[in-house]
């Protein structure tokens, strides 16, 4: 599965952040198979050239790898100086992964550091890029958020919080560079089978709901901003889902299901260190 994209309106090169693994990877296949070259950005640098040269011998595109921390302030000027030589017409912003658990049992300064990863990130890059793309008059940014986000999740509240500004930056933006000839969507995941799971304590076997492939996630998203859509939750059952079930009871059944997960995840990690 696989979105084809306009490389004359989303190219020569695009910027994925959180590129090294799971649904950043994928969106790098993607628009690398559609020919557009692509600025990979993650903090794992074996990854990123793993990463870099599989897809450019695979596509024949040019690649090229920033090691970054978006959680870091100050990290947009080390970004704008690493990409102001080429023509970047497709942003997809990504970066960030989960830290659940109870909101009181975590450490303050990791939420701190979620909530500038989650928010602070996304606003620096769309605003530098945005700018660029405006300028062009043509081109496409997207914005990744999570499913559930703005019902507010049960241990995954700080999380949750963020990525609900995400969604509503990106689906006012949608509105405000649509005459710019910039094309703007916002997508929230579902539950997907990348190593996230595992860290939510999920095991994709057991779970009620078998999570969507990276492939037909990044697939749905893309071809929404080629139809330039304000926002898309990918997968039919899941659009249904968050557009007709009550976010309370969407609420209660991910509190109960997180909740399970995370406690049976804490079960097994003291089993292992008792023995």
């Amino acid at each position: 599965m696989r979105a084809q994209i306009d490389k004359r309106r989303f190219g020569p090169w695009a910027l994925i952040t959180g590129a090294s693994s799971g649904i950043g990877k994928e969106f790098a296949r993607q628009i690398a198979a559609s020919g557009i070259n692509i600025v990979l950005v993650a903090r794992r640098e074996d990854l990123l050239k793993e990463v870099g040269v599989e897809f450019s011998k695979r596509y024949g595109v040019e690649h090229r790898g920033v090691v970054l921390d978006l959680s870091q302030e100050g990290f947009i000027a080390g970004l704008a100086d690493a990409t102001h030589d080429i023509d970047i017409g497709l942003v997809v912003s990504y970066a960030g992964t989960p830290n659940p658990g109870e909101f009181l049992k975590l450490d303050r300064q990791l939420l701190q550091a979620t909530l500038r990863l989650n928010t602070m990130a996304h606003l620096d890059i769309t605003h530098h890029f945005g700018a660029k793309l405006a300028e062009r008059r043509r081109g496409g940014l997207i914005l990744i958020g999570s499913v559930g986000a703005e019902i507010g999740v049960p241990f995954l509240a700080n999380d949750g919080g963020a990525k609900a500004y995400i969604h509503s930056l990106g689906e006012a933006l949608h509105y405000e560079f649509k005459p710019r000839g910039v094309y703007v969507t916002v997508v929230p995941p579902p539950l997907t089978n990348t190593a996230v799971l595992a860290k939510l304590g999920f095991d994709p076997r057991t779970m009620p709901m078998k999570p969507m492939s990276v492939e037909q996630c990044v697939s749905e998203g893309l071809n929404a901003l080629r139809e330039n859509r304000s926002r898309i939750v990918p997968g039919r059952l899941n659009r249904f889902m968050d557009a007709f079930v009550p976010a309370f009871v969407k609420r209660t059944f991910t509190a109960k299901m997180l909740g399970k997960a995370l406690a049976s995840k804490s079960a097994s990690a003291s089993s292992r260190g008792e023995a």
